[in-house]
């Protein structure tokens, strides 16, 4: 498995464990993050189905390359289709061509973002309070509804709205009044 990408707290790929909507390191290549999966071929012209599981919709742009069972594929063209997006990739050029890289994870270098917080620069993170306290280390990161969610090691589960800062294997927090007591008996 590859690495997670995350918006300010958005997804790379599918979540296996609750982490932050994320990855997890890949052993085989540790500087790519899985960014979405090729489902089935449509048409006859070598086109995928492309289902990303990061918010960076750019990673569909034309000429960006993705990899895919080892193989670097060029995006020719992409077009939103409902949840999904209809992809043709340099090199694919017919139908078995394209069924021959479905269901295939979509892996990708990392995006340069000063404003975002990347799941797998959070997971192994020290968490500690603007006040200094140190509430345990992230281990993961959980997608919800209203706000990504870290995962303690304590048990502890602290919004993502909470997250002042993090960098150098620390998240700073700065939580309310009380989240913590339930945690404490």
């Amino acid at each position: 498995m590859a690495a997670q990408e995350a918006l300010h707290f958005g997804r790379a790929s599918p979540l296996s464990l609750p982490l932050l909507t994320g990855d997890t390191m890949s052993t085989e290549m540790p500087q790519l993050l899985e960014v979405g999966y090729i489902g089935k071929a449509h048409g006859l012209k070598g086109e995928v189905v492309v289902h990303l599981t990061t918010d960076r919709t750019e990673r569909v742009d034309v000429g960006s390359s993705l990899q895919a069972r080892g193989r670097w594929l060029t995006v020719l063209a992409s077009r939103r289709h409902a949840d999904r997006w209809i992809v043709s990739f340099d090199g694919i050029d017919d139908r078995t061509a394209a069924e021959a890289v479905s269901s295939t994870a979509l892996l990708a270098a990392p995006i340069a973002d000063s404003d975002a917080h990347w799941v797998h620069d959070l997971i192994g993170s020290r968490v500690v309070e603007v006040s200094g306290v140190e509430r345990g280390i992230c281990i993961g990161v959980l997608a919800n509804p209203a706000h990504d969610i870290l995962e303690l090691d304590t048990g502890a589960l602290v919004p993502a709205p909470f997250v002042v800062e993090a960098a150098d294997g620390v998240v700073v927090i700065n939580p309310p009044d009380g989240l913590f007591e339930v945690y404490e008996v």
